[in-house]
């Protein structure tokens, strides 16, 4: 295959209307090549909560058009000569939310001299974001996909690339904070909100050796599934009027991946022992998270956030997930059938993962 045998089309939200399954199929434009880049033929890609927040402007305006989709698995079909990562045309590769940063390349960024490329300050995320070179960034509801080589990961042999590609964003966004925040032997870990983020975190704090994790949630409809994935308790806070008294001080870490300003954020720091952490995934588009101070000063808790992981941190999720047979609750969708899937999504009927699948 030739550099000009392939054409970049995907579905394109070209206003606000489009979370509404109103996306439009057309060509764009990638990024201009550098010999750094590499292109994929996407097979796969997973449907974020992300993409909806992106595509209704919910977290600022939207450079549209828009092609989101940050959860990316495809075929190698150009390696540039200067790509990292000893990718080579033919492999198995994926990109998550993030698709390019400084990389230090000017010696003063922090966050990318330490690993921590997620932290830049000129974050490029693989969707609605703009390259140094001028270029726009353009997500995986598509056939073809561009992104800088250092953020293109090999996908391990023994991860099919339909549980592979969630793993990207929403799998890493939960596995970064249990890593950092020591998930492990002796922990005991909550986890809010049993979706797409949720039902990762539930599975990699399992895999990480923590004592106990429970799944916390509004609602009891989501008991069952959560139990399956192996939590070992359930809390259904609108069920029980007492739940924030009688969970007091039983965990170390919670990470919630909700994305509500309503949140009782107050009750969870309630669930946490002297010293615990509360990590916060989700942004809310309906205003700011309450400070619960008084929890805070009197339990010495640490209130903090993450955003999605590293490439470096990708790469060793992957390799837990093959080695613990980690396998995610996903339903294929055919990449033709996008817009009724992102609003199948956005009504909250996905168990728990779309992943939309080009037919080649």
């Amino acid at each position: 295959m030739g550099f000009t045998d392939y054409k970049f089309e995907g579905w394109m939200g070209l206003d606000k209307e489009a979370v509404n399954g109103n996306m439009v199929w057309q060509e764009f434009e990638p990024k201009p090549w550098e010999e750094t880049d590499i292109d994929m033929r996407v097979t796969h890609c997973g449907i974020c909560g992300s993409d909806m927040h992106t595509m209704r402007s919910g977290w600022g305006p939207t450079i549209y058009p828009c092609c989101v989709g940050h959860e990316v698995v495809g075929i190698a079909v150009r390696v540039g000569s200067k790509a990292e990562g000893n990718i080579k045309v033919g492999d198995r590769v994926g990109v998550g939310a993030q698709s390019g940063s400084c990389q230090n390349a000017d010696g003063n960024c922090e966050a990318c001299a330490n690993g921590l490329e997620q932290h830049c300050k000129r974050i490029v995320g693989t969707y609605n974001g703009i390259y140094a070179n001028g270029g726009k960034s353009y997500g995986g509801y598509s056939l073809y996909n561009r992104s800088p080589s250092h953020f293109v990961i090999k996908i391990p042999d023994a991860i099919p690339s339909a549980e592979a590609a969630p793993m990207l964003c929403a799998g890493v966004t939960t596995y970064s904070p249990l890593r950092q925040h020591g998930c492990g032997p002796g922990k005991k870990v909550g986890i809010v909100g049993v979706g797409g983020l949720g039902h990762f975190g539930i599975l990699f704090a399992k895999a990480l050796g923590a004592d106990r994790v429970v799944a916390i949630s509004r609602k009891a409809d989501k008991k069952e599934d959560a139990l399956k994935l192996g939590a070992d308790a359930y809390i259904a806070t609108d069920d029980d009027a007492d739940w924030a008294t009688t969970h007091a001080e039983s965990l170390d870490l919670i990470i919630s991946t909700v994305s509500s300003s309503k949140m009782p954020i107050m009750g969870y720091c309630q669930l946490l022992r002297l010293r615990g952490t509360f990590v916060q995934l989700g942004i809310p588009e309906d205003g700011a998270l309450e400070i619960p101070a008084f929890a805070l000063i009197a339990k010495s808790i640490k209130l903090t956030g993450s955003p999605m992981g590293s490439p470096e941190e990708i790469r060793e999720m992957l390799e837990l997930a093959a080695a613990k047979k980690i396998k995610p609750w996903i339903e294929e969708r055919p990449m033709k059938e996008a817009n009724r899937a992102i609003q199948d999504m956005d009504a909250g009927k996905a168990r728990f993962r779309y992943v939309l699948v080009n037919e080649w």
